[in-house]
Formats: structure tokens, C-alpha cells, sequence
């Protein structure tokens, strides 16, 4: 066997391994709402900016989309999990579970909230 084939066959194998990761289906996700934005809003009547970073009194705050119309500011949080999604919009945390497995994570309601409030100050 070559080295370039054994390269080759690594680096497959690496790729879909970390194609299955959460890094690189929350890449995915922000990228299919990307271009959703880009190809569904009018680029004379919209501005948008992704993946802003802002300083908050508790370090910093990363927003995935902002939309600027005559119509408002559009603060938007991408997510991309699958399975059932359990929580309130009260709730200060929200489970997934998928494929037998639990994970939780931050209410995504009120995390853009937060983005909001970073965004008005």
C-alpha cells in the first residue's frame, strides 16, 4: 500500500468522523442560514452581518446573524440538533435527546436575549 493511499484513506476517515461532530454541524447550520439570508433578502434593502462578536460586561457574546432593515434589527441564533428538544422559554437550560443519549444546553431563547441586550448597549 502507498503512503498516499494510506494519506488518503487517514484523511477520509478523519473527514467523516468530524463531519458528525457538533463543530462542524453548528458550522453547517450557520452556513444553510447564511445563505438562506443571502439569497431570500434583498442585499439594497438588508444588510446582514454574521458571526459578531461583542464585549459584554461578562466577557464577550458571539452573534450568529444580524438583519438591518427599515424594518428592524434582526438578532437570529442558529441552531442545528436533531431528536426531540425538551424545555420552556423559561427554563435556563433545554435537553436534547437523540439517539438514546441526553445533553443539555442553554436555552437559546434566552441566550438571544442576552445577544439582544449586548446589541442595544
Amino acid at each position: 500500500m502507498s503512503f498516499m493511499f494510506f494519506l488518503s484513506v487517514v484523511l477520509v476517515g478523519a473527514m467523516a468522523a468530524y463531519s458528525k461532530s457538533p463543530h462542524f454541524k453548528g458550522w453547517l447550520g450557520e452556513r444553510i442560514v447564511r445563505t438562506a439570508l443571502r439569497l431570500g433578502l434583498d442585499k439594497n434593502h438588508y444588510k446582514i452581518l454574521h458571526d459578531v462578536t461583542l464585549t459584554t460586561d461578562r466577557g464577550t457574546t458571539q452573534i450568529d446573524h444580524i438583519v438591518v432593515s427599515q424594518h428592524g434589527v434582526f438578532v437570529i441564533e442558529t441552531k442545528n440538533y436533531s431528536g426531540w428538544i425538551f424545555g420552556s422559554e423559561a427554563d435556563a437550560r433545554w435537553t436534547q435527546a437523540h439517539r438514546g443519549r441526553k445533553r443539555s444546553f442553554q436555552n437559546p431563547l434566552r441566550q438571544n436575549y442576552g445577544h439582544i441586550r449586548a446589541l442595544q448597549k
